[in-house]
């Protein structure tokens, strides 16, 4: 297990990161989402040790990752570009990670290679952006390392490759007991695979909830007033949508409290509609825009 105590960071005397606390446990997928600048990359990359904390601690399995930095060979980080590698061959780069991550599986490696249809090549900048990032996590999951950090992977991708990124992280996860932290603004992926949603915003944790119950502390109605929204819903609701008279409102806190405050103004239409992780997002942080 990973865990996250009183993280912190600030860079040039600004505060990025604040007092971030959780935990992945086995065989779990956490979401990480957030508006841009929130910080969810800076927190991937003190998760796995590239930078350093201003406070706090990151333990895997009980132990410092900064103390004791062999344990980081448990860890693998994807960005959300792999440009780095783009000028090594695929046996170069098979090489250096078989001397970083000692469980290296090259025998799996290849099979993953075939499977997507991955040829060997001289240099990685070869690759079209879908096979790159396809390789990307062939690259990770061959380590066989406990925990998988992945920046935006289907970013930029076609719905094929999407679709089979998808379904691998979700497959690796349940058979080998993997467990994986993906920051991503594809909301409608996330929901689609994730476990856990943690939602960062000015630096610190918003929320951390299991996506069921998450999804069970909100209502989504669509309703039809007589004249327009009633001024003393203003505040109680959050409209999501409005087209003339016609509102898609989320309510939260105690739903039947709102729901009976909104029938006694007479709706001519009151429809319920299931909720999506997109409509937190919005309730939560008041906007549409993503971080990267």
């Amino acid at each position: 297990m990973i865990e996250i105590k009183q993280l912190s960071k600030s860079i040039h005397n600004q505060k990025v990161l604040s007092d971030i606390n959780f935990q992945l446990k086995p065989g779990n997928i956490i979401g990480l989402i957030g508006r841009n600048g929130a910080g969810k990359t800076t927190l991937l990359r003190l998760l796995v040790g590239i930078l350093l904390p201003t406070k706090g601690d990151v333990l895997l399995d009980g132990r410092s990752i900064y103390q004791h930095p062999e344990v980081k060979k448990e860890i693998v980080f994807v960005p959300d570009s792999p440009e780095a590698l783009k000028s090594y061959s695929t046996k170069e780069i098979v090489k250096l990670y078989k001397q970083i991550y000692p469980k290296f599986d090259e025998e799996y490696f290849d099979e993953l290679l075939e499977r997507f249809s991955l040829p060997k090549t001289r240099k990685i900048g070869n690759y079209s952006k879908g096979m790159k990032a396809l390789f990307a996590l062939v690259l990770a999951f061959s380590t066989r390392a406990k925990y998988i950090l992945l920046d935006e992977p289907t970013d930029g991708l076609d719905v094929i490759v999407k679709k089979q990124i998808l379904r691998y992280i979700i497959e690796e996860v349940a058979e080998q007991q993997v467990s994986v932290i993906i920051s991503s603004h594809r909301l409608d992926e996330l929901e689609f695979m994730a476990d856990q949603i943690i939602v960062i915003q000015n630096g610190t944790i918003e929320s951390n909830y299991d996506l069921d119950v998450m999804k069970q502390s909100y209502r989504k109605v669509q309703v039809v007033f007589k004249e327009y929204l009633p001024s003393e819903l203003k505040g109680q609701v959050k409209v999501l949508h409005q087209s003339g008279r016609v509102y898609t409102l989320l309510l939260d806190g105690d739903l039947t409290k709102r729901e009976a405050e909104i029938k006694k103004h007479e709706p001519l239409l009151y429809e319920e509609l299931s909720v999506v992780l997109e409509d937190i997002f919005v309730a939560k942080l008041g906007g549409e825009e993503y971080v990267d």
